[in-house]
């Protein structure tokens, strides 16, 4: 079962009116059941090595904090050891099952995040261990998350399960928005653009340069689409839960630096990887040189995370260069910028640097794309080489795409990037949707189901059942 199947639009209903009839202080328990039943749906090997997951979780906390003077002061030397050993087993089990896609891998590399930031938290003092190993469970597998993020921090999670807030009529509705708006980033735009992209990415050498350069970009937003469709949906589906998740995304390709864009893109990896790996290893507190080090490390961790393929290794590091050479570069822009009397606030100055932000992250995603660094290599090589005439020539056509399809996707990606840049000014179309009567937010829902249903890509043959990040 997956959030893009039949199955999963007949399981949320009865999860959520069960979970709405249950009393507040057991919920938790209905909600680790659903949990568990959602992901065995998927696989049981995947399931079964959940349940390790959890089993050293909780007992591996429960030591560190027995190890230590107490919740709220210094680790001890054995904690230490404690942790050490715990992060260890999960970070090798993690690689050892997302290798060669071995059963077991689905969404590891997410909860095993969860688990691993909670087992730092409670070695810090920042957290008690959680005795409660139902909790515990429900933390780390609870069901909307599991497979590709949020990545929550049990501060966050944990007392929500505790103590859950009244379900009302409003938070049902604001949830089901999220809900299609996720569904029609996955079904309309992402599983469309991904017909494009396969088609010349299968065989780029075959393709006209400027058609390659097409699809490259159209990759950028497929991924986007896929991955913030996901959050989307599971974001909107803990809210109907009564379980509110962090956000995931904030208009990233709005971003203005590469920098800007990790702080828009994925932001529960971001936050993670800032506070449990570049500030640990001191962040920029320890000299300009260890600031750009800790930076490449990030990235190659973060390259790593996404897959052990080079060619992930290379993604990584292309965003940490983009941004150690936009620090080194800086004061020179600085000078540039004062001499020229540039308006930064600008619209044109803004403008620029949001496309060459969007560029250079573009030919970071050839790299997480492509199947080989060679495979990378040709698709660069033909996206610099400029073939005007195929905006003339019907050569956009065709790579799995109908006029029709061309047309879908052009008013698709136009409505996603003016709802990004209202995102980006703070405008929130939910809260402006649901202050409507209740005309219009029928109208729209009901438009929004229709959009959905007749330009969505699924039916016979369509496989829904993967996102992209699901792999990781």
């Amino acid at each position: 079962m997956q959030f893009v199947s039949l199955g999963f639009l007949i399981f949320l209903p009865f999860a959520a009116i069960v979970n709405f009839i249950i009393p507040r202080k057991f919920r938790y328990i209905w909600l680790l059941v659903i949990s568990a039943a959602f992901y065995i749906s998927i696989d049981v090997k995947a399931a079964a090595v959940m349940a390790g997951t959890v089993v050293i979780t909780y007992f591996a906390a429960l030591l560190i904090e027995k190890a230590s003077s107490g919740a709220d002061q210094p680790a001890s030397k054995k904690s230490a050891i404690i942790l050490a050993l715990a992060v260890t087993i999960e970070v090798a089990a993690m690689l050892v099952f997302r290798s060669g896609k071995i059963l077991g891998a689905i969404g590891i590399s997410f909860y095993m995040l969860k688990s691993i930031g909670y087992l730092v938290d409670v070695y810090r003092g920042d957290e008690k261990a959680e005795h409660n190993p139902l909790m515990l469970a429900l933390f780390v597998s609870f069901f909307p998350q599991v497979i590709s993020g949020p990545i929550e921090r049990a501060g966050n999670m944990l007392p929500q399960f505790a103590y859950p807030v009244t379900v009302d009529f409003d938070r049902m509705r604001d949830g089901f928005l999220q809900i299609l708006w996720g569904y029609f980033l996955k079904l309309v735009i992402a599983d469309r653009l991904a017909i494009y992209v396969g088609s010349v990415y299968n065989a780029p050498e075959n393709c006209p340069g400027t058609i390659v350069a097409i699809a490259t970009v159209l990759y950028s937003f497929e991924i986007y689409c896929d991955f913030a469709g996901y959050s989307s949906i599971a974001i909107g589906v803990a809210k109907i839960l009564g379980i509110d998740v962090m956000k995931n995304f904030d208009s990233p390709y709005m971003a203005k630096s590469v920098a800007e864009f990790w702080r828009r893109w994925h932001i529960s990896l971001s936050t993670w990887l800032k506070d449990y790996v570049y500030i640990p290893l001191g962040g920029n507190r320890k000299g300009t040189f260890r600031k750009y080090l800790n930076i490449i490390i990030v990235f190659i961790v973060s390259g790593i995370w996404h897959g052990s393929a080079l060619t992930f290794l290379i993604w990584g590091l292309l965003h940490a260069l983009y941004q150690v050479f936009g620090y080194i570069t800086m004061p020179v822009r600085d000078k540039i910028v004062e001499l020229l009397k540039i308006d930064r606030e600008g619209l044109s100055h803004r403008t620029i640097k949001t496309i060459l932000t969007f560029f250079f992250v573009n030919l970071a995603w050839v790299f997480f794309r492509a199947s080989s660094l060679e495979h990378a290599v040709v698709i660069i090589k033909k996206s610099f080489e400029f073939t005007p005439w195929v905006f003339t020539d019907q050569s956009l056509l065709g790579y799995g795409f109908t006029q029709g399809d061309f047309k879908i996707t052009m008013i698709s990606l136009i409505l996603l990037i003016a709802m990004d840049i209202l995102n980006f000014k703070d405008i929130e179309i939910r809260d402006k949707i649901l202050s409507q009567s209740i005309w219009y937010r029928w109208i729209i829902m009901i438009g929004a189901i229709l959009a959905i249903l007749i330009f969505g890509i699924w039916g016979a043959g369509y496989n829904a059942s993967s996102f992209i990040y699901q792999q990781f």
